[in-house]
């Protein structure tokens, strides 16, 4: 209401001036526009579009000294407009097998931090709420809803996260069971899960059903699918086709990252935050923004149209002619 008072002010002040300015035009009219004392149709139009333009720079300069300072980095949404992520990694001792990465010689669990910070490089991952699971014989929260990557950064960074779990079997659905227990609180279709595996010795059956907050599952497989490593009295390699029957079953996607990080299209799916309409992204500082931009710019850019399209009468251009006729007349005559 104040920036609009202002610029209803400034506007009125500057139709005052613009009055004034075409009283004293006019007394000069023979001068500046000619014979028929008449400016070309942009001079005409120059003192309404100076009124336009200098109400269009108020109301945004006054806009934006009213309204709160944008912080970066992060998003001020309401709780029910959360975005949330829930990553389960796989911390069993298989994990720690070196046959992963381009070469064969990265710890299946390094490639999966890899591929981690690859999606998160390509998303705005502070916007979202990212929980921590670590899976082995059961699973456990590292860390719900925190909004530092740098919290998920130390979390990928080689923690001995299996020490705490008794020996045994790999249980991935009990990571699922716990993801499921803590979305189902949140908003529809608000949720992401990321799963970081090798597959091994994931259980045929038990099957967590998800809940309606979630609404994109990405399976992430590490590890050598062909060779392996021998481990715990048996050859541990990923177990492609468990993996992809996990992410079948879920609804979501398997995408087999030991040596090709996953596809930028892809990880925006994954990562989504629901689309909203163009224009109700805006809010009144970007209207502002774009008010005192255009403001500005056609202020800048006047004088220098009216300089070289204020007048259709150019005195110099005839009198150029007019002295190209008469020579070329002289010619005549002495001819």
């Amino acid at each position: 209401m104040v920036a609009m008072c202002v610029a209803i002010a400034v506007a009125l002040f500057v139709l005052m001036t613009e009055v004034l300015h075409a009283r004293r035009v006019s007394r000069l009219g023979y001068l500046a526009f000619g014979p028929n004392k008449r400016a070309s149709l942009l001079g005409q139009l120059a003192p309404v579009v100076r009124i336009l333009s200098l109400t269009c720079c108020t109301w945004g300069l006054v806009t934006l000294m009213a309204v709160d300072p944008q912080i970066h980095g992060k998003q001020n949404v309401k709780e029910e407009e959360s975005q949330h992520l829930i990553v389960l990694l796989d911390v069993s001792p298989s994990m720690d097998l070196k046959d992963a990465g381009t070469e064969g010689k990265q710890t299946r669990k390094a490639r999966g931090k890899e591929l981690l910070e690859s999606i998160f490089q390509r998303t705005m991952i502070s916007s979202f709420k990212t929980s921590v699971f670590a899976v082995y014989t059961d699973a456990f929260a590292v860390v719900e809803e925190t909004t530092d990557p740098e919290v998920i950064s130390n979390i990928l960074n080689d923690l001995p996260l299996f020490a705490v779990f008794e020996t045994g079997k790999t249980n991935l659905f009990s990571g699922l069971e716990k993801a499921a227990e803590l979305a189902k609180k949140w908003a529809p279709d608000s949720t992401s899960i990321i799963i970081v595996s090798d597959g091994d010795t994931v259980p045929a059956s038990g099957m967590p059903k998800m809940p309606a907050s979630v609404g994109e599952i990405l399976v992430l497989g590490v590890g050598d699918a062909t060779s392996g490593k021998f481990i715990d009295g048996h050859q541990s390699r990923q177990d492609v086709s468990t993996l992809n029957q996990i992410a079948i079953r879920l609804g979501g996607h398997y995408h087999n990252g030991n040596k090709l990080h996953l596809d930028s299209k892809l990880a925006r799916t994954v990562m989504a935050v629901p689309d909203a309409s163009f224009l109700k992204s805006f809010s009144v500082r970007e209207y502002a923004l774009i008010m005192m931009g255009v403001g500005s710019f056609v202020l800048a850019m006047l004088p220098v149209l009216l300089d070289r399209y204020g007048t259709t009468w150019n005195p110099g251009r005839m009198v150029k002619r007019e002295w190209r006729e008469s020579v070329s007349r002289e010619k005549e005559l002495v001819s």
